[in-house]
């Protein structure tokens, strides 16, 4: 969640822990920032020689990539993946050079701090007034093998600076009334917790429960509109719905094939997609003549947990004469365990 929780003090306690399991573990780049206790924990631990740079900034040294990668152990440790490359150096970010690293075959350790994902960048702003520089894509968590959050209270984070196990004396003070205040940490750590939160859950849909279906660990929300006015207020109350559940939000629109839209109806559907948008939403468009099948499988595919439709507009007669609209969906979702909820819309004539 932030700087000083121990995560290169407990990545360097699995280096040794894989080292006396006989794997071959190398540091290509430690940041230990004069701290002992972290320093402590490499003994015994191979580190590897760093290289300079041709520029101006001679004097600051890199990781050796090519070195790393002719050395060619089973596994290397990478501190500070989000970490800026000095002037000069053949690749502009960290986390470039463990890509080449990667590529060639070799596992890579690395750490990083939850204000240096992309996505983050803006809401990490907006918590701490700390616009972060040094970010990495969000694709390089989705893509490792294992995330491990090293978690500590906003109290023992607090503890450990006033202590100096973090930061020199000199910027105790300072740090506790910017980054490290009480707030802007428990703000973090929720996003850090939230975010492997999603990670392990993206992992498991990978694997199905015994009966074969999908496990949701967090809520996810679909709105179903149509070309009917009052989708712009089944659109606002999913929004809602998403935004007190912290959840996911999913718009759908099926098309029939079998007719084309009028421009007023074309017209209503952008300023639908332009709404879903500025509600951090994802629009989904399906071609379909079978409403609530379709309803069902996208709800599946999506992981979708609550559904979001408008009362439905057709006739007492039509409903007497035939299974509903809204029972259909029911039937078709009934197994899933999704949550159906049928938000009341003015008659149609």
């Amino acid at each position: 969640m932030a700087p000083g929780v121990g995560k290169t003090y407990k990545m360097l306690q699995e280096a040794q822990a894989l080292k006396q399991a006989g794997i071959d573990v190398i540091i290509g780049i430690l940041e230990t920032h004069g701290r002992s206790d972290t320093a402590q924990q490499s003994i015994g631990l191979e580190i590897l020689p760093r290289i300079g740079s041709n520029s101006v900034n001679a004097n600051f040294l890199e990781m050796d990539i090519d070195r790393i990668i002719d050395r060619h152990p089973q596994l290397v440790l990478v501190d500070e993946l989000a970490h800026t490359n000095i002037p000069g150096s053949e690749r502009e970010k960290r986390y470039q050079d463990v890509e080449i690293i990667l590529d060639a075959g070799i596992d890579v350790y690395s750490t990083v701090n939850i204000q240096h994902l992309e996505s983050l960048n803006d809401i990490v702003a907006k918590i701490t007034g700390v616009i972060v520089r040094e970010r990495i894509p969000d694709r390089l968590l989705e893509a490792a093998d294992e995330v491990i959050l090293v978690d500590v209270t906003p109290e023992t984070l607090e503890e450990r600076l006033i202590d100096g196990k973090i930061y020199k004396p000199e910027k105790i003070q300072q740090s506790l009334q910017n980054f490290f205040q009480r707030r802007n940490l428990i703000a973090l750590r929720e996003l850090a917790l939230r975010e492997l939160a999603n990670t392990v859950e993206d992992q498991g849909s990978e694997y199905p429960a015994l009966n074969g279906q999908y496990c949701a660990i967090r809520e996810r929300i679909l709105v179903c509109i149509s070309t009917y006015p009052n989708s712009l207020r089944l659109l606002r109350r999913g929004a809602r719905l998403a935004n007190y559940m912290n959840a996911p939000l999913c718009v759908l629109f099926i098309a029939n094939p079998d007719r084309f839209l009028s421009k007023p109806e074309s017209l209503h559907l952008e300023y639908c997609e332009q709404l879903c948008r500025e509600f951090s939403g994802r629009f989904i468009r399906v071609i379909s003549n079978q409403i609530p099948q379709s309803i069902s499988e996208v709800a599946e595919r999506e992981h979708i947990t609550q559904i979001v439709i408008g009362e439905s507009q057709q006739s007492w007669w039509k409903i007497l004469l035939r299974q509903s609209f809204t029972e259909r969906i029911l039937r078709l979702i009934r197994a899933k365990q999704i949550d159906l909820h049928i938000i009341a819309t003015e008659q149609v004539s």
